[in-house]
């Protein structure tokens, strides 16, 4: 069988968390084929990767959040877009103590023992977004977690050894969904090691 943490080699501090998103996006993924007997199919209206981008939490890492009238709230105006590239962040404070990571209060920046890892702009643009891609890329990234499936690795914490359980099916209605969403140009940051 298969493992799921064939990721590429992290600090050891760092494989743990992402054994431990993996098993919390694993238990989604459980509970999402639970219910697939009554989802079973691409609906006619694609509503199918709708579905599963919302139970997933795909935009809770890859929408920006902005203060609002009851606290920092995500920004639904750049849904999907990931880290804005008008917010550029300075180093990230030293690990210390049993603090070892941190996000940035745009929810799209994260920090630790990988380096600091960006949340990528899922929307369909062609220069800054997924609007070049096929479906066959975007399957072949969740399925091995390395961008277009051969470049550089997805990095914490991104639980794509979770995603890469899911269906074909399932991972070609995701993208489906995301190319249906309004493109947004915003280039991300690179990731820094």
């Amino acid at each position: 069988m298969k493992s799921l943490m064939q990721a590429p080699q992290l600090p050891l501090a760092a494989q743990g968390l992402v054994r431990r998103l993996t098993l919390c996006a694993a238990a989604g993924t459980v509970l999402l084929g639970a219910s697939g007997a009554a989802l079973a199919g691409e609906r006619p209206d694609g509503s199918r990767g709708g579905y599963l981008v919302q139970a997933m939490g795909c935009a809770d890492c890859h929408t920006p959040w902005k203060m609002g009238p009851n606290g920092p709230a995500p920004d639904h105006a750049q849904g999907l877009s990931g880290h804005p590239q008008t917010q550029p962040l300075p180093p990230p404070p030293a690990a210390q103590g049993p603090w070892l990571m941190g996000i940035a209060a745009t929810h799209t920046a994260f920090w630790g023992p990988w380096g600091v890892s960006y949340a990528s702009n899922l929307t369909p643009d062609p220069e800054t977004g997924i609007g070049k891609w096929r479906a066959e890329d975007f399957v072949k990234t969740m399925r091995t977690g390395k961008h277009l499936g051969v470049d550089r690795p997805l990095l914490p914490p991104m639980p794509w050894p979770a995603f890469s359980q899911l269906n074909d099916r399932d991972l070609k209605a995701i993208f489906a969904y995301l190319k249906s969403q309004p493109a947004m140009n915003n280039k991300v940051p690179a990731a820094s090691h």
